[in-house]
């Protein structure tokens, strides 16, 4: 039995609050993406490039004025930066193709393949009581594919075998990423790889903009209402990024995507305020089961501490050292 002081940590408070907040900045590029949408602007990678150019620009800055060597291969970043620009378009380019109720379900795929690659290369610890509080949240996501479906989502899109194809396979870059960005930002340093993620996502970015959505811009009637979403979205993405290696570091990358499942519920909990529409009762049911999984998950702190120094071994070869100056032995301290 773990007692109830067990639950309201320092860390699982921390976990939960900063978990919420990165939900809501997801809640709100989807808004922005939604408007932008409305609006007959169909751009996803020029969207993701500002978010990276600020990345590049402020983190940048302080790599610069710290003028300290690179913790981590600079290669390494850029399979990175590869990895999540292309997961971030697979998922939106598969809305052309298939129905919203199948993205939402298909995009679960990535919290298994998290908890793999953690368990293979990070040495992480799962215990049944982590376990059961996964299977909780992922209860309550399916809630809300029934609800969808008993609202009348049934819209199969143009080509679904191709749309849940591009999910899965989106899915499964954000689940390497986001591990890739587990282990970088506990090895290495965080300002490090928030600049190198923004320098190469932003040059890969422009190279696929360049190829496949040159005209799209060129077509676009620039205005307020227009150039509002686009850096809203950049300035949420911006704050998600920085804030998602501080949630993985202390509690990790699956808590990190269970934590995102509640991002569909407060888009309706907005919609209900804001626009003051009617949803289907399912879906509160769908937000307390994930509000309980993440507490039961985040709760048993102690079964994830016990193994966290599994990870300092992992890995050596991904640091750069430059040993005729000590670093080795100065990475070896911080875990």
């Amino acid at each position: 039995m773990v007692s109830f002081k067990e639950f309201w940590t320092k860390k699982t408070l921390l976990g939960l609050g900063l978990g919420q907040f990165l939900s809501l900045l997801i809640t709100s590029t989807g808004f922005s993406s939604s408007e932008l949408a409305r609006k007959g602007i169909n751009a996803p990678t020029s969207q993701s490039f500002f978010n990276y150019v600020l990345l590049a620009i402020v983190y940048g800055s302080l790599m610069l004025y710290r003028r300290q060597p690179l913790k981590a291969k600079w290669y390494y970043y850029l399979i990175l930066g590869l990895i999540d620009v292309e997961g971030n378009f697979l998922v939106v380019k598969a809305y052309q193709y298939t129905s919203l109720t199948s993205v939402m379900l298909l995009d679960c795929w990535t919290i298994p393949c998290v908890m793999f690659l953690t368990w293979i290369f990070l040495k992480t610890k799962y215990r049944y009581k982590k376990i059961t509080g996964v299977v909780v949240c992922v209860a309550g996501l399916v809630t809300v594919i029934f609800s969808d479906v008993h609202a009348g989502d049934r819209g199969s899109g143009s080509s679904p075998r191709k749309g849940d194809a591009l999910v899965i396979a989106g899915a499964t870059l954000y689940a390497v990423s986001n591990v890739s960005e587990e282990f970088l930002v506990k090895k290495a340093d965080r300002i490090e790889l928030m600049a190198f993620l923004g320098l190469f996502g932003g040059i890969i970015s422009a190279i696929q903009i360049s190829i496949l959505e040159r005209k799209e811009l060129q077509s676009i009637h620039w205005s307020a209402g227009a150039a509002l979403p686009f850096f809203g979205y950049a300035l949420a993405m911006f704050l998600f990024y920085s804030f998602v290696p501080i949630l993985l570091k202390t509690n990790g990358a699956t808590m990190l995507n269970l934590s995102l499942l509640t991002s569909d519920m407060w888009a309706v909990l907005i919609r209900i305020g804001a626009y003051h529409e009617k949803v289907d009762w399912l879906y509160f049911i769908a937000f307390a089961a994930v509000a309980v999984g993440l507490i039961i998950y985040s709760g048993f702190t102690r079964d994830a501490s016990k193994h966290e120094s599994a990870t300092s071994g992992i890995g050596e070869n991904l640091l750069l050292e430059n040993k005729n100056e000590g670093y080795d032995d100065a990475l070896g301290k911080k875990s």
